[in-house]
């Protein structure tokens, strides 16, 4: 959707237009605010911090084929199918093909978590950058802020 599509349905739902859509918002009298979307830099943080640790705590205390893993770096649960499988057991060719799954999709969850917090992190830097250098755009070269009329001059 479109910046303009999304403010052309939220004036026709604030007029009772026909778009047959609700948007999930308070009224502004009740405490609902503009309705635009708003996020604050420790908002993100936090998001991404709270992803991180679930990748500490995931890669810790998941990884089945390597847990308690000997020198050659093979886990105890990749050397009991191994052994199961060297003596004719059935199980340990399931137990085999459990640990290859376990491992791929923890590995599908881990990266997630490392992108969400990586995307985060590089969202909110560059955010505070972008603010930055709007805050520095709008003052006047004496360091004023420009009144709306000037800032307008701008854009046209």
């Amino acid at each position: 959707m479109a910046w303009d599509e999304w403010e052309q349905l939220k004036s026709e739902t604030s007029e009772g237009g026909t778009t047959g859509m609700r948007l999930n918002q308070l009224p502004v009298d009740q405490g609902g605010g503009s309705g635009d979307l708003v996020v604050n830099q420790d908002d993100l943080g936090a998001v991404g911090h709270d992803a991180y640790l679930l990748y500490e705590d995931l890669q810790a205390g998941a990884d089945i084929a390597g847990a308690g893993a000997n020198k050659e770096g093979v886990g105890t649960s990749s050397q009991a199918a191994t052994a199961l499988k060297a003596n004719g057991f059935a199980t340990g060719g399931a137990l085999e093909t459990t640990v290859e799954i376990w491992t791929s999709q923890l590995k599908t969850v881990l990266q997630a978590c490392a992108h969400i917090s990586n995307h985060l992190d590089f969202t909110k830097k560059l955010h505070a950058n972008d603010d930055a250098k709007i805050g520095a755009v709008i003052l006047d070269s004496g360091g004023a802020v420009l009144p709306p009329s000037q800032i307008s001059k701008y854009f046209q």
